[in-house]
């Protein structure tokens, strides 16, 4: 279970409610305690049309917050949300052990090489664009959409190993709702065995997205928590293993509940 702790003013969800160090060290002890077993830190939003964060910046966000937390939780691996080297150097030399880059390393030719020197896991995500657009339509032409998700995850994946990361630290990302209409993020998670196939185990992350918004009618993005359950639990079953939430408590309770289930069918 990955706990997100935005520490930015303007994410899609809870921007700005987490923006203080100490608020977001508070957050990520609380999500932990939920159940979190590792903790994801961004200080760059993707949300539609977001404004782009200096370098300077995102470092200034991000680092006391890492510190914070992994004073606080020694033993809980540390996430840094970034499609930037130079954060993401920041952020292992204060005690990140992942580097989750929404890009998947397409933006910064540096975060390969990195990520491959320090021996982080990596989170590679497809997505498509830039960081103020890939959260929009503008990218979202399919022919295939679960055809080309594969074949462009799969690039991903030999682009880390050309850089000189190890197989074994990648894990994928499908991009629900990244450079994809709803009808696009039902149908991949729908197919997801076939990028499970791709061997890297798949983490998703549905959490609070436009498309539960889409099918229940619900608005507000706080307010799409069942939305979220019910999708976590059909990706669980289709092979995700890896899930990144708003509320770990709600997806905890669920998803044990479901894999109890599960693991007995096999």
């Amino acid at each position: 279970m990955v706990g997100i702790v935005n520490v930015t003013p303007d994410s899609f969800s809870d921007g700005g409610d987490f923006f203080s160090p100490d608020a977001a060290v508070a957050r990520g002890r609380q999500l932990v305690a939920d159940g979190a077993d590792i903790l994801d830190i961004g200080g760059e939003s993707t949300r539609p049309n977001a404004t782009p964060v200096l370098v300077s910046e995102e470092i200034r966000r991000v680092v006391p917050v890492i510190r914070g937390l992994r004073l606080a939780l020694p033993d809980i691996p540390l996430s840094i949300d970034t499609v930037k080297a130079p954060v993401a150097e920041a952020a292992i030399e204060t005690g990140a052990a992942i580097v989750n880059d929404v890009s998947g390393l397409r933006l910064d030719p540096d975060m390969g090489p990195l990520c491959a020197s320090s021996g982080v896991g990596v989170v590679l995500m497809h997505s498509r664009g830039a960081v103020r657009d890939m959260a929009t339509y503008s990218h979202a032409q399919y022919t295939e959409v679960t055809r080309e998700v594969v074949a462009e995850l799969r690039s991903r994946v030999s682009a880390a190993r050309d850089s000189g990361i190890d197989d074994r630290s990648v894990v994928l990302d499908p991009g629900i709702g990244f450079s994809k209409r709803t009808e696009h993020s039902i149908q991949l998670l729908a197919d997801l065995p076939q990028i499970v196939a791709l061997g890297p185990p798949i983490l998703v992350g549905v959490s609070r997205k436009r498309f539960i918004g889409e099918i229940t009618g619900v608005t507000t993005a706080a307010d799409r928590e069942e939305g979220t359950m019910a999708a976590n639990v059909v990706a669980l079953t289709l092979g995700a293993r890896l899930f990144r939430v708003h509320d770990v408590r709600a997806a905890r309770r669920s998803l044990d509940v479901a894999w109890e289930i599960l693991r007995r069918t096999h």
